[in-house]
């Protein structure tokens, strides 16, 4: 199968006007809301748990069939040990206290990234919560955490070495095959909240034919109204997958 047919094989058979079924969004602004409000970090973390939560609804509401946030990248890292705790801290109880209400509204919750860092309970957590909700088809929830792209695709490509596939077995099909979550939709739409213009190491093989919607809005901030004007945006654009 050439390369052309792959791609139109993959791509959503969507007109102009209709709604992206999978969206991609890169949480972005908490520190910022918070240093606004002479607020620690934490404080912006807080609030945007709070903002994912009716984020979700939204996009329950809209009829969206899979969401894709980017909670924790594997340069947060990188961040002061003290909020890089918070965020652990803040992490476990999102999923004790917040998630577990959106299954009840059908939210299938499952996590796409490394876990072999987080702490034994926090693992736990997350492995109970996929299970508990693995019957839940209103709507797929994919949290990243832990994640990168490019470490997601010298992953893949470790594991294709591995299995032993000889060079020209290897197309594009296979290395999809080889990510962290091989049936995580490709986006129809990413939305980057706080006015930052670039995508930060977030789904790079899945975001190569993504509609881009930007907004200065900070995460803390994003709701309903924000996500439904994205979605409009997105409906007034035709999407040609590099054809005329």
């Amino acid at each position: 199968m050439n390369l052309l047919s792959r791609i139109l094989r993959r791509a959503p058979t969507l007109e102009v006007g209709e709604g992206p079924r999978s969206v991609a969004i890169i949480m972005d602004g908490n520190s910022r809301w918070a240093a606004a409000r002479g607020l620690p970090a934490e404080a912006g973390h807080r609030e945007g748990t709070r903002a994912l939560r009716r984020t979700v609804e939204a996009a329950i509401d809209l009829d969206i069939e899979a969401l894709a946030v980017y909670a924790f990248s594997t340069e947060n890292w990188l961040r002061p040990p003290a909020e890089v705790d918070a965020l652990m801290e803040i992490f476990g109880e999102t999923i004790r206290r917040e998630l577990p209400d959106l299954a009840e509204q059908g939210v299938r919750t499952r996590f796409v990234g490394r876990r072999d860092r987080v702490s034994a309970d926090l693992r736990r957590q997350m492995e109970e919560l996929e299970d508990e909700t693995a019957e839940r088809d209103r709507l797929e929830l994919w949290i990243a955490f832990d994640y990168g792209g490019r470490a997601e695709l010298a992953a893949a490509a470790r594991r294709i070495v591995e299995s032993g596939l000889a060079a020209e077995e290897i197309d594009e099909d296979v290395l999809a095959a080889h990510l962290y979550a091989p049936d995580l939709p490709e986006p129809d739409l990413l939305i980057r909240t706080s006015g930052e213009l670039r995508i930060s190491n977030f789904l790079l093989w899945q975001l190569a034919y993504s509609e881009l919607v930007f907004t200065d809005r900070l995460w803390p901030e994003f709701g309903a109204d924000d996500l439904r004007a994205a979605v409009q945006a997105y409906a007034g654009r035709k999407r040609r997958f590099g054809a005329r």
